[in-house]
């Protein structure tokens, strides 16, 4: 046996359970070693599996490596395990028992039936000793690839009818989401405790087999809308049948086609759709018997197209949604819409009879007529019997454009001038699907700073204009003016990126804000690089630096300083130059991990001594500093921020301890003008300043600004801090004052480090604990770049 060295720590093919490189074995019969039971799980490059065929089922012995704790490798028997796919080994990993997972093993049907679950499919998932009824809306590993060991694969399962609220999850795991679901309607589960609930549907279809391949499978007690004698009807499903090749629906109806209620249909499943269709909607407007095909055109009704947000009525009220897909069903028929509604309310997932047109999860699908649809009225004049009204943004645009077309500058709002403009209900951007990480991002950005104001009145190329124009026109400039921006603004950027191909998904999922700002300021507006950085006498570009730490460090509760200048040791880093602005990315994994519980924000960072140039003091007298010691910078003795730099004699004196002997100090790169000088005179620091802060807590991104130079001045901006109405109702954006910050702030970082989290006043806590970015700025050079 010996230790893992030259194995990857997580093979490929376990990452992604596709993988051909990798070969894997289950443990079938005892061995020699303790840790090589029965029922383990080990692997081996396919490479090295495969230069000794002529051993095969032989006496000899395999070194293969175990996918359980440490990753050591053994030499097994051959006889003694039995291979596995990359597939097979994702599922027999997420049964933590080895007994079992032999036993599973060992049942070949379940294993085959495992991999034949997709996501849609209706299963019976057992849950502390009960059978509960749910939709797979996940398969896959619970954990990152580099984390260990990995967990396996594993079935998400959004719980369905009168088990609804029976689970324990809301779609995420240990704080990252892998699908969305109301709380406690998740459950996370092996395939040891999953089963299909129509078996038939794991096998391969053929023209004959469809009757259970529908885009969703009808089961008894489902509620499905029929068309019968040119009419929509209601009813429940009593069975599902073939007869003479043909599917038919046995439904009991709600009210017959003589219009009394009670009584059974037999119905073609092709004229039949699961859940209950638009009751204000006539017939035509489904076309349930006729499947659309898609011409090709972009044909418009009142100004709606592909991407347009309407709404449409259903029989529970109203329902809004993105347009995804129009078409027309037949020649000279009518165009017709697939929708992709922002609730559970639909009846596909964007197929129709078969037939995909665009993509959406399950329920979110709709296709109803063109006509039947209008523009969603959350961001249209609000009606008199909403409490909140959406503030008139017309006068605000209108202000900025002259007739000409050509846009005006409006200035960032000042520190004066921010309670009377920005805070309050209704200030700030309006969220909308999905929206906080950019609503936050260009909140940060814009609201009160113009360090990238050069982003907006660059020039660029004529199909980037339209983005740019909207970035400028429809949210900054509103935002700055009247303190508001309506969320259909910033949907309408999400959807210009999203046609120029950078994502699919800009309209409807959360981003990372770094992804948005790269793409914004990288591939849009070809902005120069924020950040350049000096190593090995190589220069390298960034717009955001995110920070890595080394296992060593001895950060417990850090300044933002430390977190920047431990990175830089770390990572063997300077800035070639001084940045006009600085983004950087705290130490932690987007939602799912957190390396320090509380990071103090640096309201100014000292780059001077991260600076690859320039004039540098000794750190014990003050003179020109000649030496830099990487070994000291970790020294307890030391000012715990700062390089540490001496003079010569500091740097002898120094080093003459016995405890330093052993050091390394580099000689620094001394300016020609400062060659001879002892004394630096007077020299100036290079600083940065704090002015905004991007959060993030159970997937929602929100910013603290720093407006003004007293201690005080902080406001807090959530896009989505309320809602008025429900599923035909609106965000209601939110700016307020945070006093409080700078209490904490100025205390000491002992003092700092005894508040609970969970005690400390106001939104302090979000900043101290969920900080994601920071966001600083050089107010010299802002105006020369």
């Amino acid at each position: 046996m010996t230790s893992l060295e030259k194995y990857p720590a997580t093979p490929p093919g376990l990452c992604s359970m596709t993988s051909s490189d990798y070969q894997y074995f289950i443990i079938t019969e005892n061995t020699e070693y303790y840790p090589v039971k029965p029922g383990r799980l080990f692997y081996i490059l396919k490479s090295k599996y495969n230069e000794q065929p002529q051993k095969r089922g032989s006496h000899s012995k395999l070194k293969v490596i175990s996918l359980h704790g440490q990753y050591l490798d053994y030499d097994v028997d051959q006889r003694c395990m039995s291979t596995l796919s990359a597939e097979e080994a994702g599922f027999l990993l997420a049964v933590s028992d080895d007994t079992e997972r032999l036993k599973w093993f060992r049942q070949k049907d379940a294993l085959k039936t495992a991999q034949g679950l997709t996501m849609g499919t209706r299963v019976i998932v057992e849950e502390e000793g009960k059978e509960l009824w749910g939709i797979i809306r996940y398969i896959g590993m619970l954990t990152e690839s580099y984390v260990r060991p990995p967990t396996g694969t594993f079935f998400g399962i959004e719980l369905q009818g009168e088990d609804r609220r029976k689970g324990y999850s809301d779609g995420s795991h240990n704080s990252r989401t892998f699908f969305s679901c109301e709380r406690k309607c998740g459950v996370f589960a092996p395939f040891s405790r999953v089963r299909p609930v129509v078996p038939s549907s794991l096998t391969p279809s053929t023209p004959e087999q469809t009757l259970e391949l529908q885009t969703e499978e009808l089961i008894p007690g489902d509620r499905v809308t029929y068309f019968i004698n040119n009419q929509l009807r209601h009813g429940m499903v009593v069975n599902v049948h073939e007869e003479h090749g043909q599917p038919f629906v046995q439904i009991s109806t709600d009210r017959d086609e003589n219009g009394k209620t009670g009584g059974e249909v037999k119905v073609l499943l092709e004229q039949v759709s699961k859940g209950e269709v638009p009751a204000g909607l006539n017939p035509e407007s489904m076309d349930i018997d006729k499947p659309p095909v898609e011409p090709g055109t972009d044909d418009l009704h009142m100004d709606l197209s592909v991407n347009s947000l309407v709404e449409v009525t259903l029989a529970a009220g109203n329902s809004c949604g993105i347009i995804r897909w129009i078409g027309t069903v037949t020649d000279g028929g009518p165009v017709m819409a697939g929708l992709e509604l922002d609730e559970d309310c639909g009846v596909s997932d964007g197929t129709f009879k078969n037939q995909r047109f665009f993509y959406c999860p399950p329920k979110r699908g709709l296709f109803v007529k063109l006509r039947s649809l209008r523009p969603d009225s959350r961001f249209q004049s609000l009606s008199t019997n909403h409490s909140e009204k959406m503030p008139n943004q017309e006068d605000a645009e209108s202000d900025t454009e002259h007739n000409t077309g050509r846009l005006e500058t409006v200035p960032p709002i000042s520190t004066e001038q921010v309670n009377q403009i920005l805070v309050g209900r209704m200030k700030g951007i309006q969220g909308h699907c999905n929206s906080c990480y950019m609503d936050a991002a260009l909140f940060s950005l814009f609201s009160c700073s113009s360090v990238l104001d050069s982003m907006l009145f660059k020039s660029t190329a004529p199909q980037e204009a339209p983005i740019q124009k909207t970035l400028l026109h429809n949210i900054v400039n509103p935002l700055r003016s009247k303190g508001f921006v309506k969320g259909h603004h910033v949907m309408k950027l999400r959807q210009q990126l999203q046609r120029h191909g950078y994502s699919h998904s800009f309209t409807t999922e959360e981003k990372d804000p770094e992804e948005f700002l790269t793409v914004i300021m990288h591939h849009i507006l070809a902005l120069d690089p924020l950040l350049k950085l000096s190593a090995g006498g190589k220069v390298q570009e960034s717009y955001c630096y995110q920070i890595f730490l080394d296992q060593n460090h001895s950060l417990v509760l850090p300044t933002v300083q430390q977190l920047l200048e431990h990175s830089f040791h770390g990572a063997g880093l300077k800035l070639a130059e001084v940045p006009s602005c600085l983004i950087l990315q705290m130490p932690r994994f987007g939602k799912k991990f957190k390396m320090f519980d509380k990071i103090i924000p640096s309201l100014e960072l000292d780059i001077t001594d991260l600076l690859s140039e320039g004039p540098q003091q000794c750190i014990v007298c003050g003179n020109l500093a000649e030496k830099e010691c990487s070994d000291c910078f970790k020294d307890s003795v030391f000012n715990q921020t700062g390089f540490k730099v001496f003079c010569e004699k500091c740097s002898s004196q120094v080093h003459s301890h016995p405890q330093r002997r052993s050091h390394h100090p580099a000689a620094l790169e001394i300016p020609i003008g400062y060659l001879g000088r002892s004394n630096p005179h007077a020299l100036t620091r290079d600083k940065l300043e704090l002015f905004a802060v991007l959060c993030i807590e159970t997937s929602h991104y929100v910013s603290f600004i720093k407006y003004g130079p007293k201690s005080e001045d902080w406001i807090f901006f959530d896009s989505m801090a309320d809602r008025q109405g429900g599923i035909d109702g609106f965000n209601i954006p939110e700016v307020h004052t945070c006093p409080e910050v700078g209490m904490y702030l100025e205390m000491s970082p002992a003092e700092l480090a005894t508040q609970v989290p969970r005690d400390m006043k106001g939104v302090a806590k979000r900043l101290f604990c969920d900080a994601y970015m920071y966001l600083y700025q050089s107010t010299s050079m802002c105006l020369y770049r």
